[in-house]
């Protein structure tokens, strides 16, 4: 079979890499057995928690229940991994905004190179561990010390959270994993995973619902499935959107041979970041939430209190279904935008690539080599990053408000933001796969 080099590879060329070239089905089988570890996490249970009291009061609280549906239902069962990759990426949410504010880790980022970047990492590590003791404590004194069958004394709080935290950092670990030896963003798959772990209850829930409703609730739930959709179409289209800018090569001369202009482009995203600005503006809605928990065991009555009484305010504000959800949309769009923004930041550096095209001799038709071109191309990059975000925001909350309008309920454990997290990163996965079987076909050219 002979392919062209720039040719995408067919769905049956994807398949018969995936089955033939060794490297790309190991990191394959890396992928689906760290996965599998994962989800195996989740139902090993911590012991001396009433679940079935816990399973029912989750189901009345939105909050905890986005929290299940992130940990693939761990908070439901009280898995060892109920955490999951949270603390992670809250960790990597601190960090990357510390990175822009302090120009000592701006340095090591930028300046040193591989070295700099692994210094990085362990520095998320650190705080991703006192993240997951922060969370781990919250959520057992907050939440699962009221469904203890022992009481819920200090030792049953210490150990819990020892469990949890344990479990937090093991699933750290196996996201690095595939990171490093499997295929697509280890992280990104592990909430992927998670949450197509829920769909068959949310699946199972919504058919219920709309064979004990009659024929209205079952065109209530058809229209709120064509939105899904529609969202889903808008999603791909806003992954797969860019903005080629033409670029011009000079003409060289090698030996006797001239070399004529060649016209390129340059590929600006429309949505630079994927679909990690959704994932964070997710998790730091989350964060008020589980520093409620952690203030609430001993705030009550404790000095803690006006600090338990603000944050728990702060949450009942954050709930999309409390008595401001408007408050809560405006903070998810803007959250949205900020992280669109810095991602794209941290992706596309404009004065890096018009000195990277003044190396190679290249220019930007109509537009002057240097800072001239440096400005356009972040003044392009602007525009398409708050097209992409504004997009994003609204994909993000068409519907739930259409499912506030219809009353159907049983699908916002799976929501917009799942549904943009499960096409955004099948999308990002898909186009690793493509990379290395494209990577097959140029080493299969060279042995020719």
């Amino acid at each position: 079979m002979v392919d062209s080099r720039d040719k995408t590879p067919t769905a049956q060329e994807t398949f018969m890499q995936m089955a033939q070239a060794a490297g790309l089905r190991g990191r394959l089988l890396v992928t689906i057995g760290l996965l599998v570890l994962a989800r195996f996490g989740v139902f090993v249970p911590i012991p001396g928690i009433d679940r079935a009291r816990l399973a029912v009061d989750i189901q009345n609280n939105p909050v905890i229940g986005f929290l299940d549906i992130f940990s693939g239902g761990g908070i439901a069962a009280v898995g060892i991994f109920a955490l999951g990759i949270l603390p992670y990426i809250n960790a990597s949410i601190i960090i990357q905004l510390l990175t822009a504010a302090i120009p000592s880790l701006e340095k090591l980022q930028k300046d040193e190179g591989e070295a700099g970047r692994r210094k990085i990492s362990q520095i998320t590590r650190y705080v991703a561990a006192v993240w997951a003791v922060i969370q781990s404590v919250g959520l057992t004194a907050g939440l699962l010390r009221a469904y203890a069958t022992n009481g819920g004394g200090t030792l049953f709080i210490v150990e819990t959270a020892l469990a949890l935290t344990a479990g937090s950092m093991l699933v750290m670990w196996l996201s690095e994993l595939i990171t490093e030896r499997g295929i697509g963003n280890g992280a990104s798959l592990l909430i992927f995973i998670n949450i197509v772990a829920s769909l068959p209850k949310t699946l199972g829930q919504t058919i219920e619902f709309a064979q004990a409703g009659g024929r209205e609730t079952v065109g209530k739930v058809v229209i709120l499935l064509l939105v899904f959709l529609v969202m889903i179409v808008g999603i791909v289209f806003v992954q797969e959107g860019t903005r080629r800018i033409p670029i011009i090569s000079a003409r060289r001369q090698v030996g006797k041979r001239l070399y004529r202009e060649r016209t390129s482009y340059l590929p600006l995203r429309l949505n630079q970041g994927g679909v990690m600005p959704i994932i964070f503006a997710s998790s730091v809605l989350i964060v008020p939430a589980s520093l409620a928990g952690f203030a609430r065991s001993s705030g009550d009555n404790g000095f803690l209190a006006p600090v338990s009484q603000a944050l728990n305010q702060v949450a009942n504000y954050m709930n999309p279904n409390g008595p401001t959800p408007w408050l809560y949309v405006l903070v998810y769009l803007f959250l949205i935008v900020f992280f669109s923004y810095f991602y794209a930041s941290l992706i596309v550096n404009p004065v890096d690539m018009s000195q990277n095209l003044k190396k190679m001799g290249a220019i930007i038709p109509g537009i002057r080599p240097g800072r001239a071109t440096s400005d356009y191309v972040e003044r392009v990059l602007n525009r398409l990053t708050f097209l992409g975000a504004i997009f994003l925001g609204l994909v993000a909350v068409v519907p739930t408000a259409v499912e506030s309008a219809t009353g159907v309920t049983t699908l916002r454990g799976l929501g917009a933001t799942s549904l943009l997290i499960l096409v955004g990163v099948a999308i990002d996965t898909a186009k690793q796969i493509q990379t290395y079987v494209i990577s097959q076909r140029y080493e299969g050219m060279v042995k020719q």
